[in-house]
């Protein structure tokens, strides 16, 4: 245990969490929130101090997918040990929203990043050429995830044409708020901060170099997040930030820093896609069909307002090519657990067939 930590009200913990921890408390065990995920282990704020946490083996055996294991922002059930040994974390309490993608490789599995924040920042650097398509990815993560973004075009004080920018950033999205910012100069971080409260939880997201770790060394009052300049050619910088970590700030409210993401592929969507293109969703009320695909159809609403201007050929191709990759993820998905509940029944029926001739040669020996 080291440092003395905040009250656990200024980690985010309320009523709402109490009831979930009950059965656990029962057991003597204490709520933690996750600060930094590590390999196996987690740095866990508490309402007594600062602990290292293990998982209990237990945990570990009954917990079949990563994604279930404890991330950034989770609270968990811990048990303090006495001395130096790492605190046990028993369970990980039902989470309230969290931010998914897929993992990279051919493999079809959820990647948790962080879970339980109310806000997501999502940082563009106004240094490079504006990236919808990136936009549209992440607003679609955070929609499914149940978290409300905002969009941040950060260095202002690098682009005379921000305004443009901004302009064209709101024809595309909508009704998500966008803010201009400038970690050099301070300009705009008074309207940023007034999205974190205390007790709130918010999380900064974006490609390598737009600024996220400046922006939050800004907001704490002191450089605690390592930060590099990007690479003049071509506006792109290296990952300085290599973890998540949640982060108190002394005004109140949390704040979580993630590595950078260029791109990255999408996990399987429900609602999140129609939410992330709103003007979309609307249009495709008026369909003649109510199946309508928008690609073929006569009489359809979203490829006539494309036809006509009211809905720029991009942003429709961005939505179908969203649209496209996640129908591919959830049949692959499909596939891989039809696979995997049929390699489980088959050992089960292995089991039970050796069980039954350990049953018959104990018979035949008695």
């Amino acid at each position: 245990m080291a440092d003395r930590a905040p009250a656990i009200a200024r980690l985010g913990w309320d009523a709402r969490w109490e009831s979930l921890l009950a059965p656990q408390a029962r057991a003597g065990w204490v709520p933690g929130r996750v600060a930094v995920e590590d390999k196996h282990h987690y740095q866990l704020y508490a309402e007594a101090g600062t602990y290292t946490g293990k998982v209990t083996g237990k945990f570990r055996s009954q917990t079949r997918a990563q994604s279930d294991f404890p991330k950034v922002g989770d609270w968990v059930a811990f048990e303090p040990q006495p001395g130096e040994g790492p605190a046990r974390i028993h369970a990980v309490l039902p989470r309230a929203t969290q931010l998914a993608r897929k993992r990279k490789g051919r493999e079809t599995s959820e990647q948790v990043l962080v879970t339980n924040v109310d806000l997501a920042f999502i940082v563009h650097g106004l240094d490079r050429e504006l990236n919808l398509r990136l936009i549209e990815r992440f607003l679609v993560m955070t929609r499914e995830g149940g978290v409300q973004p905002v969009v941040l075009l950060n260095k202002t004080d690098l682009d005379a044409s921000s305004t443009r920018k901004v302009e064209e950033l709101r024809r595309s999205i909508g009704t998500v708020p966008v803010l201009t910012t400038c970690a050099v100069t301070g300009r705009g971080l008074h309207q940023l901060e007034l999205f974190i409260q205390p007790g709130r939880t918010v999380v900064f997201m974006g490609a390598s170099g737009v600024g996220k770790s400046s922006l939050i060394n800004r907001l704490y009052g002191e450089e605690i997040q390592a930060t590099t300049d990007v690479r003049e050619g071509d506006a792109k910088g290296r990952h300085t930030t290599t973890w998540r970590e949640m982060i108190l700030l002394p005004g109140g409210g949390l704040v979580i820093d993630t590595p950078g993401m260029r791109e990255f592929h999408m996990w399987m969507s429900g609602e999140g896609i129609h939410e992330a293109f709103p003007e979309i969703e609307a249009l495709a009320l008026q369909c003649h069909f109510r199946d309508c695909t928008h690609t073929r159809e006569q009489r359809c609403a979203v490829q006539a307002a494309v036809r006509s201007g009211q809905l720029s050929e991009e942003r429709y191709q961005g939505f179908l090519k969203l649209r496209r990759e996640l129908e591919f993820l959830e049949s692959a998905h499909r596939h891989h657990h039809r696979q995997v509940e049929r390699r489980h029944s088959l050992l089960q029926r292995r089991r039970i067939s050796g069980s039954t001739r350990e049953d018959q040669d104990y018979r035949v020996q008695g």
